[in-house]
């Protein structure tokens, strides 16, 4: 089975909830922020061109932010489509 890649996000709290530092949250904050995620679902496929140049310059952004490069694209859509 392969191992996932975990952003360093997610290593940081996989790492808290080894050492068990991580707190838990109330069932209303926890209702709360499971209703944003699936807000946020991703259900639409889109495809588009864009220059070479500019996906080589949002690969190499979104590897130092530690995140996938079509995860970085969605998130930026998002904060314009607000």
């Amino acid at each position: 089975m392969k191992t996932p890649k975990l952003t360093m996000q997610e290593r940081q709290i996989e790492k808290e909830l080894l050492e068990g530092t991580y707190e838990s949250v109330s069932d209303s904050e926890f209702k709360s922020i499971a209703d944003a995620i699936n807000k946020r679902k991703k259900d639409t496929v889109l495809n588009i061109r864009i220059n070479k140049q500019d996906l080589d310059n949002i690969k190499k952004k979104a590897k130092r932010l530690g995140v996938r490069y079509q995860t970085f694209i969605s998130e930026v859509i998002h904060k314009v489509a607000m």
